[in-house]
């Protein structure tokens, strides 16, 4: 039977991974524009051999200089019949991508919750609620926090703003609103991936973000990206234990908006 361990966990993936499409240096205006530049990124999500869902990620230039990234994750298929998803999340940040606010809306299931971060930059706090929509109840936190903290989509994009030499690893301040940690990031190994007959040259990374680092299960998450400047991810996998097993998200479509 399959349950919200299947597409839970491809949530947390694309919270932790697609600000990869966030941090870089400041723009500089050229005819293809390198990262960071308004685009949209759309993946398959597999599980078991089959398409679990998509996730399509948007960012665009925000009031000032800053940025606004937007994700859709849907559940499909069979996946879809069992356990349907239907989440939304929406982050701001400032030009350096440090974040400033995010709203996620989660529908899974008969679940439906609304969450939201605020980073109090006077206070130097993380400020979180969550309303759960459908048993009408609340929960708040607040952290101390760094000056410069991403929330977990953001978890990972000092990765394609600088990614680390093979074998000298890094980390960042993250944090979900209920806990922040300093997540390692480490570059492991340069490999081809092939998705849809079309071969990418890619450098494998691990972030651990599982264990109870900012996730309390066990689990690996890897990242693939594309082996230029533009550090594009093609390729994430989370592995998990029984009886979820590992999903594959890959890269179905590039746009440049």
């Amino acid at each position: 039977m399959i349950s919200s361990g299947v597409l839970r966990p491809v949530r947390a993936l694309f919270l932790t991974c697609f600000l990869l499409n966030a941090i870089a240096p400041a723009e500089q205006p050229q005819k293809d524009p390198v990262f960071p530049c308004a685009e949209k990124l759309t993946y398959r999500v597999e599980w078991r051999l089959v398409t679990a869902g998509y996730a399509v990620v948007q960012q665009t230039r925000a009031s000032g200089r800053g940025w606004d990234l937007n994700l859709n994750l849907t559940s499909a298929g069979l996946v879809s019949r069992l356990y349907r998803v239907l989440d939304t999340y929406k982050v701001t940040t400032n030009d350096q991508f440090c974040g400033s606010s995010a709203v996620l809306e989660a529908q899974e299931g008969k679940k439906h919750t609304l969450t939201q971060l605020n980073f109090n930059n006077v206070r130097n706090k993380v400020e979180y609620s969550e309303r759960d929509l459908v048993k009408n109840t609340a929960a708040k936190n607040e952290l101390d926090k760094p000056p410069c903290t991403h929330e977990v989509l953001g978890a990972l994009a000092k990765l394609r703003l600088a990614p680390p030499e093979l074998g000298k690893p890094t980390s960042v301040p993250v944090t979900d609103g209920k806990k922040l940690a300093f997540a390692r990031l480490e570059a492991q190994a340069k490999e081809t991936v092939n998705i849809d007959g079309k071969n990418y040259s890619t450098v494998r990374y691990e972030a651990f973000l599982f264990d109870n680092v900012i996730y309390k299960r066990k689990g690996r998450l890897f990242v693939w990206l594309v082996d230029d400047a533009g550090h594009l991810p093609v390729q994430f996998q989370v592995h998990l234990g029984f009886p979820v097993g590992n999903i594959t998200v890959q890269l179905e479509k590039e746009e440049k908006l």
